[in-house]
């Protein structure tokens, strides 16, 4: 018998083939008790952004800012809705499609501390390079901000003000975006 592989919130499950994916997610549980409000840990690190990547789950959209090399303890971040995304530094307005706005500041940089050359190939106020938010539930739009002073700011505009949570795991800074309050589907 075939296999499929189905990720969910909880972890990722072998199905037959033949089995219905969609039944197997609207059955999944969903995590309630994030809130809305700002989120932050103070930490710092050099170690240079390199990427931005969405993926879609079961329960939640979420965003994965890597940071290879950057020890978990060493990552730091504040996430938090805002009314408008303004650029750090030059005050400059970046518009962020959706119906509320996350502001995502990492404490790293997107550029090579020694030499000023960029890691992530961005420009301030442009959609991410290589996000393509087609087919998500709950993200809209996603800008960069810049990186300023060692932190990278960027605009998550999501489809209301909705629970999220922000995780560390070596290397990684990880926004998830509930698909709504409610914890149903």
């Amino acid at each position: 018998m075939a296999l499929t592989v189905v990720a969910t919130a909880l972890g990722v499950t072998a199905l037959p083939a033949d089995a219905a994916p969609v039944a197997a997610a609207q059955s999944t549980a969903c995590p309630t008790g994030w809130g809305s409000g700002a989120k932050t840990r103070t930490a710092g690190t050099t170690t240079p952004v390199t990427n931005v990547r969405t993926g879609r789950h079961a329960c939640y959209d979420r965003m994965v800012i890597d940071i290879p090399g950057a020890g978990r303890s060493h990552l730091g971040y504040s996430v938090r809705y805002v009314k408008h995304l303004y650029q750090d530094g030059s005050g400059r307005l970046i518009r962020v499609g959706g119906g509320a706005v996350l502001e995502v500041r990492v404490t790293a940089p997107s550029y090579d501390p020694d030499t000023g050359a960029p890691t992530y190939p961005a420009k301030a106020g442009r959609p991410l390079p290589g996000v393509d938010l087609t087919g998500y539930r709950t993200f809209r739009d996603a800008r960069f901000a810049g990186s300023f002073e060692g932190d990278t700011q960027l605009g998550l505009g999501v489809r209301a003000r909705l629970p999220f949570r922000v995780l560390r795991v070596d290397g990684h800074v990880i926004i998830d975006v509930a698909h709504n309050w409610t914890g149903a589907r």
